[in-house]
């Protein structure tokens, strides 16, 4: 156990490590949510667990074809342990794969996870240099998936879409879309958040189990978490965990990016958890 680590940090990792297990066993392939595991199996010290997860990351880059992100991942585990007999073996099979594409397969092996789109320019009170008529809050892929989903009327959808308002900071957190419509009976909450996480493929996270960074949230603008109902809500290395109930809302994410250097880790979330705690922290 290294010497540095306070009990309560101890402590902390623990929880991260097992939230985020039954995360990544219930989406094997979220190699973001594995690539918190390793760290703060990392600063525990537990090295077993450390390259476990570390060749779970590189299956999961192989199914998602990033071939090249997989052979630098298991070429890490070899720095350390380069007899490791399961590291050799699936770097075979993926020279085996990129040869059989070389010879006239597509792929996109050589490509990289993309970042999230650049954000508009920084502005200190938090609010994005935009007009509403401009921006891409989900709205246009939430209508897909609820209207041609059959799940909700055109109607209904167009009553309880929250249109941003851009030019006043808002009082408190805006009600997401989908607690809106739990709260009106029109759709459970339940069925509206499996269509989302399973269309997004974003993870989701359980924030009624997780100990919230309060103060992490109070370093981001209130403003922006307000207006788009986001909460970042822990810190892993040089990553933010952000919570949503809109995975789809490009211009949370851009306002977001505008306000720090991190990368940004997305996690969808109840929306009535996600409300509560985002009005506590910036009540």
């Amino acid at each position: 156990m290294p010497a540095s680590l306070s009990p309560n940090e101890e402590a902390q990792l623990a929880q991260t490590i097992e939230m985020f297990e039954v995360i990544t066993q219930s989406q094997p392939l979220d190699y973001q949510s594995l690539e918190i595991l390793k760290e703060a199996y990392s600063k525990l010290g537990r090295e077993k667990d450390v390259v476990g997860t570390s060749k779970r990351i590189a299956q999961a880059y192989v199914q998602l074809g990033q071939l090249s992100s997989a052979i630098l991942e298991y070429e890490s585990i070899l720095q350390r342990f380069p007899d490791d007999p399961d590291v050799q073996r699936a770097l075979a099979a993926i020279e085996n794969k990129a040869n059989s594409f070389a010879n006239g397969g597509e792929t996109d092996f050589l490509s990289k996870p993309q970042p999230p789109a650049p954000g508009t320019r920084k502005q200190p009170d938090g609010k994005p240099a935009v007009a509403a008529a401009d921006i891409d809050d989900g709205r246009q892929m939430m209508q897909k998936i609820f209207i041609e989903g059959k799940l909700l009327s055109q109607t209904d959808f167009d009553m309880y879409w929250p249109t941003p308002k851009l030019n006043e900071a808002p009082r408190q957190a805006v009600e997401p879309f989908l607690h809106v419509l739990a709260e009106k009976q029109i759709l459970p909450v339940d069925r509206s958040l499996k269509v989302v996480v399973e269309k997004s493929r974003f993870a989701y996270v359980p924030l009624e189990k997780y100990d919230v960074d309060i103060e992490l949230a109070r370093t981001f603008s209130k403003d922006v978490c307000n207006r788009w109902c986001i909460l970042p809500f822990d810190k892993m290395s040089k990553s933010i965990l952000v919570a949503t109930a809109n995975p789809f809302n490009k211009q949370a994410a851009r306002d977001l990016e505008a306000l720090t250097k991190n990368r940004l880790l997305w996690y969808v979330a109840s929306p009535a958890e996600l409300l509560k705690i985002v009005k506590k922290a910036f009540r």
